[in-house]
């Protein structure tokens, strides 16, 4: 009996900590690391960033989301890091470098004007949905679903490609630590939703 209690008194504590751990990395955030360079010059490849689930998702703000079945290249287990354009119900074009959403000229400030002429292109929705045969061919963001972009048009597999991720599949937003990166980095990713 002895020799159960001592086992106990050290089993118990490391099993309280392990759920713990889950229940927060479930309901209230997780540190993720970046890979590639889709999301530069705000988010480097390998830069660490925290997740956090509970916040309320708006445009502009950078999100993780499960790829897998969004992406038809994306493996199981395989997380993107994007920044949403459109929310549901929104109609979204691009046009000489501007985005509008709504008809409206979205904030670009995270990205240079030669980024955002290099590698955006002339769309709608509706021109890509043709382009791609996606499923929903209409011209704006369906329903419990989210529109992406990466920050390096010129190299970034989004949206323009595949499509819409489905808001079941976003893990959370993303915010980078005080400690971490310049403070127009943490601006563009942390402030910027709108």
């Amino acid at each position: 009996m002895k020799a159960f209690r001592s086992i106990l008194s050290w089993v118990l504590p490391i099993l309280i900590a392990l759920v713990v751990v889950l229940l927060v990395r479930t309901y209230l955030f997780e540190v993720v690391k970046v890979a590639g360079g889709s999301m530069e010059p705000n988010l480097a490849d390998q830069e660490r960033m925290v997740v956090v689930k509970p916040l309320k998702l708006k445009r502009l703000s950078v999100i993780v989301f499960d790829a897998y079945g969004e992406d038809p290249q994306a493996a199981k287990n395989t997380n993107y890091v994007k920044r949403v354009i459109g929310l549901p119900g929104d109609k979204v074009v691009s046009k000489n470098g501007y985005i509008y959403v709504n008809n409206k000229a979205i904030n670009q400030s995270f990205i240079s004007k030669d980024e955002r002429t290099t590698g955006t292109g002339n769309w709608t929705l509706s021109s890509l949905a043709k382009a791609h045969d996606w499923k929903y061919q209409g011209n704006t963001v369906p329903q419990n679903h989210y529109f992406v972009l990466g920050d390096h048009r010129s190299i970034s597999e989004d949206g323009r490609a595949w499509g819409y991720v489905e808001s079941d599949k976003v893990m959370g937003i993303v915010k980078v630590p005080f400690w971490q990166g310049t403070a127009t980095h943490r601006t563009n990713v942390n402030s910027l939703a709108s």
